[in-house]
């Protein structure tokens, strides 16, 4: 009895620590960089990525565009999160790896919705804010007609939000608000 207790407990761990490790969210980052125009520079300008364990997704580098002896050099990879990002940029700025641009890469899941309805662009900034609240929004984009002759008015909403199931949620939320304000809502396929 007592080894299958501890095979139990053994076999919980491990599916905590397998549940931790698939929680995890790297970041995906493309960075633009200008090293020098010199025998190893490149392969040295890569390594660093792998010192902060990351994972390098793709290299560009073109040999075409060099500015001060430099040549450019675009990378796309994984890092584990921020600090770890912030490490990187320190261990090239040591090394003498200009940095042009750096951001980070994340898939979005673009929605379009349309209301229409006795409504204000006000109330609908407040009812995307209240959305933005549920959903991991990463871009919005409201445009409004001018109201017609019975003080009805267009809301044309573009959503990009960072997760597929968010969707559904945003759906939900305005379905409901909708139908409390007495519009019509219409969603994009």
């Amino acid at each position: 009895m007592r080894l299958i207790k501890n095979m139990t407990h053994a076999l919980n761990d491990t599916i905590i620590n397998i549940g931790q490790i698939f929680s995890r969210v790297k970041m995906i980052v493309n960075a633009e960089l200008y090293v020098k125009d010199l025998p190893g520079h490149l392969v040295g300008s890569l390594e660093p990525i792998s010192m902060v364990d990351g994972n390098i997704k793709g290299v560009v580098h073109d040999r075409e565009q060099i500015v001060n002896n430099r040549i450019s050099l675009n990378v796309t990879f994984e890092v584990e999160d921020s600090t770890r990002l912030k490490e990187l940029e320190d261990i090239w700025k040591a090394r003498d790896i200009i940095i042009s641009s750096i951001d980070s890469v994340y898939k979005t899941y673009p929605m379009e919705y349309m209301l229409i309805g006795n409504l204000t662009a006000s109330y609908i900034e407040n009812l995307m804010d209240e959305a933005a609240k549920k959903v991991r929004v990463a871009a919005i984009d409201m445009r409004y007609s001018s109201k017609d002759h019975h003080d009805n008015r267009t809301a044309m909403i573009s959503v990009k939000m960072r997760e597929q199931e968010d969707i559904e949620v945003l759906d939900s939320f305005l379905r409901k608000a909708c139908k409390e304000g007495n519009m019509t809502y219409i969603r994009g396929l």
